[in-house]
């Protein structure tokens, strides 16, 4: 059967390339990927999948099933972008639009890797006859408003048995760490409008209320756990310098490793906004957007999932892709990259100083490690036995969220991530469909992991996902298109 699904992704190349590609032209940024969520929707559509679009309240989201019965194996996809780093698909900085968005985390790779994977299982399931359901999750949004764990809420996730998720990164792995459990939340200061020259005492300033923030905040840096992260941009800070701000808005992500962790946190910056309001005489609105959960690893899917890609082999590289990544690592400063690697602990790391693209297959290392960013995905882990893998797809060294990576998920050395990361998907929910020990194994381990603590949406029931904050959003960061 696995044959058959990875015959199914090697005849159907060019077209997956196709998919890719067009989702990294239109680069679309969370809730707003219109586009990018009907391509890949009426590509499941076109091969006989059972589609549920616009779930959980998100336009852009959508489930596809194929099958019936038990198991039900899913397979998570994503398809957003960042902002202000579009970039042509060459080795130096050169963006196609100044200011536009860009796939520098490789979405527009992880939405059609899983995509494809899940259409070549539904062809080998058909071929031979065989029971449980394959079931694709276009996942908006990861990237700011936490599309899975609106959906995770919504109850998508309930009766699935095991969740299988691809995503570009520098090494191919099936990592075991943890990740951080983040709060999205922006704070509304209202003042007073004045003349700032004329008549100063007049107004009341809604930035200065924002900068105090910002001031406390940064104090608090020193009494919050170590692994805490706190960061925040100011998104309007009033339109000229003569007028007093009448209005001003902060948003901050807040990190912690454990979701109860991050609660307490939380509670001292509400604390830090309101005491900033209280010295400016101005009001405030907090406005909690979304969150989501810390991850749960799971060791029986990440040995399954490396089973399958030393099965399926990684890819080589060409001299000209060589010769590519090359002159993109020549614009990480070296110890940049030694710093890197060294976070990242990889094993016999000092091997790779002079590596661009690792061809290496690694069994997870990482164990008991917290990623210091944070994933929807975690939502889904806390719900089902979940495994993320990585493909190389990015320079060894350089930084994610760049135009390094952007450039990379739209080449060659993109495409063959994409080939080896749907082969990979294919090949682990084909074993996961027919081997059901493998599906007890990886529950009990979740279950032993949770300990009794049972799954609390980060995100309240009464808020919806934040589709005009996301519109305001695109037309301020620009479309792309």
């Amino acid at each position: 059967m696995k044959e058959k699904a990875w015959s199914w992704i090697d005849e159907n190349r060019d077209r997956l390339i196709e998919l890719s590609d067009a989702i990294w032209d239109y680069a679309e940024l969370g809730l707003m990927e219109e586009r990018s969520s009907k391509l890949l929707a009426d590509e499941l559509e076109s091969h006989g999948f059972n589609m549920e679009r616009g779930v959980a309240g998100m336009p852009t989201a959508f489930v596809a099933s194929w099958g019936r019965g038990k198991p039900v194996i899913a397979v998570l996809g994503e398809f957003d972008a960042l902002p202000g780093i579009s970039q042509k698909k060459v080795p130096y900085k050169d963006p196609l639009k100044e200011g536009a968005p860009g796939h520098g985390c490789g979405h527009n790779i992880h939405g059609v890797s899983g995509m494809a994977g899940a259409v070549a299982v539904r062809y080998a399931m058909e071929e031979r006859g065989l029971e449980g359901t394959v079931r694709f999750y276009g996942s908006p949004a990861e990237e700011n408003y936490d599309g899975k764990t609106f959906m995770a809420r919504a109850g998508l996730f309930d009766d699935v048995d095991a969740s299988l998720s691809h995503h570009p990164s520098s090494v191919n792995a099936a990592g075991l760490k943890s990740s951080n459990a983040v709060y999205s939340v922006k704070f509304h200061f209202y003042g007073k409008t004045s003349h700032a020259a004329g008549s100063p005492e007049q107004g009341r300033s809604a930035l200065d209320a924002v900068e105090l923030m910002n001031v406390g905040v940064n104090y608090l840096r020193e009494h919050v756990i170590d692994k805490a992260r706190i960061h925040y941009i100011t998104e309007d800070g009033g339109d000229q310098p003569n007028v007093v701000p009448g209005y001003a808005r902060s948003w901050y992500y807040i990190r912690a490793p454990e979701n109860d962790q991050l609660e307490p946190i939380y509670g001292r910056i509400k604390k830090i906004a309101e005491g900033a309001a209280m010295m400016t005489e101005t009001d405030f609105k907090i406005d909690y957007l979304c969150g989501c959960s810390n991850k749960i690893p799971n060791r029986t899917l990440s040995e399954l999932v490396v089973a399958n890609m030393r099965e399926v082999g990684a890819p080589e590289y060409t001299k000209d892709e060589l010769e590519f990544a090359h002159e993109i690592a020549e614009s990480v400063p070296r110890s940049q990259k030694l710093n890197r690697l060294r976070n990242m602990k990889l094993p016999n790391w000092e091997k790779y100083v002079d590596v661009d693209l690792v061809s290496e297959i690694f069994d997870a290392w990482d164990e008991g490690e917290v990623n210091m960013g944070s994933t929807d995905v975690s939502d889904v882990s806390w719900n089902t036995p979940t495994m993320e893998f990585s493909t190389a797809t990015f320079v060894l060294g350089a930084p994610g969220h760049a135009w390094q990576a952007v450039a990379c998920s739209g080449t060659s050395i993109g495409h063959k991530s994409l080939i080896f990361a749907a082969k990979t998907i294919a090949g682990s929910a084909l074993d996961l469909l027919t081997k059901p020990g493998l599906v007890e194994n990886a529950r009990d381990e979740l279950s032993e992991r949770l300990q009794g603590r049972t799954y609390m949406c980060p995100i309240p029931d009464d808020i919806a996902p934040p589709l005009q904050a996301a519109r305001e959003a695109a037309e301020r960061l620009g479309r792309k298109g």
